[in-house]
């Protein structure tokens, strides 16, 4: 019997997700270079205006500014956050999404918002999952105006929207629960082992839920999206598509809603089968959407692999003890005794 329990105690294998994850990408990789003529990409990339990939690079790189701006207003009523530093670790976040695999970047870019602003990282986890769940919301948003445009909606894509809709409505509920039924909140987590951890966390979403606050953020994630949104309309123009705002909202909402399973470093592969089966909704040729996959692949990527190793090479350290340092510092959270 004890056997058996010590058994069903056992953690997951550390290589199982990554395993996992990487597989996932090969496989979508593969399928989308099967029968594409990759020698066409080149000149392809060539034939861009460039004009409208300027606009893009931009647009891309103020997403990531906003980004910071919502961040700070959110955390506002709980500490007062260095602009600077919040695009810095931002940046170094994005940095280490593209270069390590299963997301390692959310983990560091928290870690050194709490380390650089004397936060504790149960708050910094918070605000970052308050920031997730906007985010969300306006992305089910695009999605459902894409939906009332386009049929043919590939039904396992509508299936993952719906299962993803109902979690985003239940932890609205619970934030909601939690701002307004504070004293509850603490009773309910008083008996858990991280009582210390939770308790903190209910304080900081109690700070973060006024009413003002959350107006100014879900605003603000409002202009982080459609920076989102001109990004990838700005890069239909330089490959020349006669497509529409709106299109390209709906091809970021498929994209982001494809990539929420944790995958190769970049989402390579997943990224680009998302966006041929976007595209496609919009009578996008095939080889024609393979080929805009791989270019808003590069336009995005690019540019934050050069931002992010810039900003990680004013912290003095490597991406790699980076990790280490934020997996070491949620690591030591201790829980109350």
């Amino acid at each position: 019997m004890a056997g058996s329990l010590k058994g069903a105690r056992r953690k997951m294998p550390s290589w199982l997700p990554q395993t996992l994850g990487y597989c996932i990408s090969a496989a979508s990789l593969i399928w989308v270079l099967h029968g594409y003529p990759i020698g066409d990409l080149i000149p392809a990339i060539r034939s861009l205006d460039w004009k409208w990939v300027v606009l893009a690079t931009l647009a891309d790189l103020s997403v990531y500014v906003s980004h910071a701006w919502r961040w700070n207003t959110l955390l506002n009523p709980v500490v007062r956050l260095r602009f600077w530093r919040t695009v810095q670790s931002i940046y170094i976040g994005l940095f280490a999404n593209e270069v390590l695999p299963l997301r390692t970047g959310e983990l560091i870019r928290c870690y050194l918002l709490a380390h650089w602003n004397d936060l504790r990282l149960s708050l910094s986890f918070a605000s970052a999952a308050v920031e997730r769940l906007i985010d969300g919301f306006w992305m089910l948003a695009a999605f459902l105006v894409t939906a009332a445009f386009v049929k043919g909606i590939p039904r396992d894509l509508l299936i993952l929207v719906q299962v993803l809709g109902v979690l985003l409505f239940v932890g609205a509920g619970i934030l909601v629960w939690v701002v307004f039924h504070k004293q509850h909140a603490h009773l309910v987590v008083a008996e858990s082992r991280w009582a210390s951890t939770l308790r903190h966390i209910v304080e900081g979403l109690h700070l973060m839920g006024n009413g003002r606050t959350l107006g100014l953020t879900v605003l603000v994630s409002l202009a982080y999206l459609v920076l989102q949104v001109l990004t990838y309309y700005f890069l239909m123009k330089a490959r020349g598509y006669d497509l529409s705002f709106w299109v390209a909202g709906g091809v970021l909402a498929i994209v982001r809603f494809a990539v929420v399973v944790p995958n190769a470093p970049g989402n390579l592969g997943l990224f680009q089968a998302a966006c041929v089966i976007a595209l496609r909704l919009f009578d996008v040729e095939e080889n024609e959407a393979k080929t805009f996959s791989f270019v808003l692949f590069f336009a995005t990527v690019l540019p934050l692999i050069i931002g992010g190793a810039i900003a990680v090479a004013f912290t003095g350290v490597n991406i790699a003890e980076l990790r280490n340092r934020a997996q070491r510092g949620f690591g030591t959270a201790e829980p109350d005794a």
